[in-house]
């Protein structure tokens, strides 16, 4: 206990020696600089805009620019430029910094980028800090550090880009549970299976947890490991930030192993009580864009796809729905009414799979808020969508369980929040379509329809 401690301790001043063996190269020159001063110790958030000349994330050697940041000369993360040529607005987490005058540098890493780049630019950078005093310090000060999985190093596949922190009252204080947003998974759920049960490219994965007592004091850490179980922390910290390892390819994450390349995103505080977790990325409508960029570049967009072939038509060919349905021992697909020139035409979100069955357990997801998509007929529009329905099924059963007779559980429709579909450049369109109620739907049993136009 007392070595673990004294390494803390160590590296809340040295945050290159999160993993010894990895040593950063020495400083190139910097494309930007930033001087600033700390009247008090603080967790200090930076922002900037940057943009990467001849960038593309959908195009294979050109994906983006990457960035090494140091802090008074020290590594402190890398940033991947993934948003393109333009400039476009970026934010990271420096950590705690003591009081007094601090240097933020920006260096072009050039063992990661592709050489088709050769220039990036990084401007208006600014900081803010949050003291001790400040409301956002606490969700800052234990906001984890992701080590890069390592055979995601050097490539550009399944990159942190978003996190976001949920605030759960406890009897003596309160929890802080972090989520992370990937750009996509290399493992687990193909992209087909995705976008019909999740509603995006992207991956979303619970990572790390505290319980604070009403004096701040930690209390149990926790974070979800390989096979989705979640384990006790017992990593190192650099400061009160733990250092967590990606280690799986659906990301699921780990307390020990290398870290030779880190990220320190910035946890934004969210309310997810009525509405799915994809409400992080709506926040954030690029994620949709350079998720369908890299499904792209991977060859998971194929021309004629078909559910169950593991790939996908264009992004832009579907439409993205959310609804909350609470269930009980049930899961729930959809289809979409389609006006065509030869006629209405349904297109069932689990295309005809049993296995794309929506599913969201109540213990993570008691609201049974949830997004799901579906393929439009070819030159399809928004208005074309005439209505949707709903069907709960009876779930499967659960490893080395019977299986459930027909009827069994329970599901009831109480929103329908949003569908939209992908617009010029993949971003997100209008919604087309809200809807409160409370419909009760029994499993294995007729469909309720909720009309949406003409």
């Amino acid at each position: 206990m007392a070595k673990r401690t004294i390494w803390t301790l160590a590296l809340a001043f040295l945050p290159s020696l999160a993993d010894a063996s990895a040593v950063p190269p020495p400083p190139a020159p910097a494309l930007a600089s930033h001087a600033f001063r700390l009247s008090d110790p603080a967790e200090v958030i930076a922002s900037m805009e940057a943009g990467c000349a001849g960038c593309s994330w959908e195009r294979a050697d050109r994906e983006a620019a990457v960035l090494r940041v140091r802090v008074d000369g020290r590594y402190s993360q890398h940033l991947l430029l993934l948003r393109g040529e333009a400039p476009a607005p970026y934010r990271i987490a420096l950590g705690a910094l003591g009081a007094g005058s601090h240097t933020l540098t920006f260096e072009l890493d050039r063992t990661w980028t592709p050489a088709a780049i050769r220039t990036a630019r990084v401007t208006n950078v600014q900081t803010e800090a949050a003291t001790a005093a400040d409301p956002r310090h606490a969700t800052l000060a234990h906001a984890p550090v992701l080590c890069a999985r390592p055979n995601t190093i050097r490539r550009f596949t399944d990159v942190p880009i978003l996190e976001w922190v949920e605030t759960d009252s406890r009897p003596d204080g309160r929890r802080l549970r972090y989520s992370v947003i990937f750009t996509n998974e290399d493992g687990g759920t193909p992209a087909d299976r995705l976008l019909a049960t999740w509603g995006r490219l992207t991956d979303i994965e619970y990572v790390y947890s505290v319980e604070l007592g009403a004096s701040g004091r930690v209390g149990l850490s926790e974070y979800q490991g390989p096979d989705h179980v979640v384990r006790t922390f017992a990593g190192l910290r650099e400061g009160l930030h733990p250092i967590i390892h990606v280690v799986t390819d659906n990301n699921m994450v780990s307390d020990t192993g290398t870290c030779e390349v880190r990220f320190t995103l910035v946890p934004k505080p969210f309310d997810l009580t009525a509405t799915s977790r994809e409400a992080v990325m709506d926040a954030e409508p690029w994620s949709y864009r350079v998720s369908s960029e890299e499904a792209r570049r991977e060859g998971r967009v194929v021309e004629g796809s078909k559910p169950g072939d593991k790939t996908i038509l264009d992004p832009r060919r579907y439409a993205y729905i959310e609804a909350c349905a609470p269930t009980r021992d049930a899961g729930i697909t959809f289809s979409l009414s389609v006006k065509t020139p030869g006629g209405i035409v349904f297109r069932e979100s689990d295309g005809g799979f049993g296995k794309f069955l929506i599913q969201r357990e109540r213990e993570n997801f008691p609201n049974g808020c949830f997004r799901g998509a579906v393929s439009l007929p070819e030159g399809a529009t928004p208005e074309s969508i005439v209505a949707i329905r709903f069907r709960a099924r009876t779930r499967p059963p659960h490893k080395d369980e019977a299986p459930l007779a027909p009827g069994t559980g329970a599901a009831r429709l109480l929103s329908v929040n949003k569908i939209f579909l992908l617009g010029p450049g993949d971003m997100p369109g209008k919604n087309l379509f809200s809807w409160t109620g409370d419909l009760q739907m029994t499993p294995d049993g007729p469909e309720v329809e909720l009309k949406i136009g003409g």
